[in-house]
């Protein structure tokens, strides 16, 4: 059985992940590029494998046909944007992912951005650094109204920190499955919230959630945070957004296209992450050893006999 693993840094904070694959008796190759693969790269890395643990790269159809001998993609991560999920079907290859291990990561980054962008403090931080003192005056997040786009483990879990620090928490999903939470039409949610937090999937199409339509639907001074994914903000639009002031601020830890070098970078009043909302260590080592055992139990008995 052999194994590849695409993602750069695997089981840098903990052993399980390799341990499991050890005691299974995998032959095991790793990504030796240090960043996300390219297609030829992930060809090449995955010639004569059972199976991957995926990160981001593209998996989609022109990649796969390729790949005759893969018979399972596990996915360390929630999103599965990168995988063509209808060429794997018709071609038997099981696909999977890990939804429980980044939930709390990411809740909690969305938390800390929010307060960051209430209280300005990158922007301070970075004033002080260029020598200017400056006292900037911030807003509590007690008493704000969140609206979560997309409130599945994700935007629950936000949900749940945000009310805890005092929010009025509503949500928009299109399969609305917490009767808790007040869910209303996109329009409505987008007017009625102070702070909009993305944590929904990209529709099919790849078409944005948030273009111009939407941002100007949006309170005047609100803020805008997408842990999600690339591609849901139409960011050209965000900008705009920003520039003119009718959004006071955001925070983007998801690009339509990454590394991103776009015109986010020369805004004061956004905050932008490298896509690290799963990168907390605790949430890392169990999403990476639920990606190992996700993908021997896909490949059948004889990996599970040994695990």
């Amino acid at each position: 059985m052999k194994i590849a693993i695409t993602t750069s840094s695997f089981a840098a904070y903990g052993s399980e992940p390799l341990d499991l694959l050890a005691r299974a008796g995998a032959d095991v190759v790793t990504n030796p590029h240090g960043r996300k693969l390219r297609p030829e790269e992930t060809v090449a890395l995955l010639a004569d494998c059972d199976g991957v643990v995926a990160g981001t790269e593209d998996l989609g159809a022109a990649v796969l046909e390729r790949l005759p001998g893969l018979r399972a993609i596990s996915r360390c991560g929630v999103g599965m944007d990168n995988v063509d999920l209808p060429w794997c079907e018709a071609h038997g290859v099981a696909v999977l992912n890990t939804p429980h291990g980044p939930t709390l990561a990411v809740a909690e980054l969305t938390l800390g951005l929010i307060l960051d962008l209430l209280r300005n403090v990158s922007r301070m931080d970075r004033e002080m650094r260029a020598g200017t003192w400056k006292k900037r005056m911030g807003w509590q997040l007690a008493g704000k109204r969140v609206g979560v786009v997309g409130y599945g483990r994700i935007g629950r879990a936000t949900g749940e920190l945000l009310r805890a620090a005092g929010c009025e928490v509503a949500s928009f999903d299109p399969r609305p499955t917490c009767p808790s939470t007040p869910c209303l039409p996109l329009d409505e949610l987008l007017a009625w919230a102070d702070i909009v937090t993305l944590h929904c999937s990209r529709p099919e199409g790849g078409c944005t959630v948030i273009g111009p339509a939407e941002l100007a639907r949006m309170r005047p001074g609100s803020w805008l945070v997408n842990c999600g994914r690339g591609g849901l903000v139409d960011e050209d639009a965000l900008c705009a957004a920003l520039e003119s002031g009718r959004l006071c601020g955001a925070a983007v830890d998801c690009f339509g296209q990454e590394p991103y070098a776009g015109p986010l970078l020369r805004l004061d009043n956004v905050i932008l992450t490298p896509h690290v909302g799963s990168y907390a260590r605790e949430g890392r080592v169990r999403m990476e050893a639920d990606a190992v055992r996700n993908l021997l139990a896909a490949l059948g008995p004889d990996a599970q006999a040994r695990r």
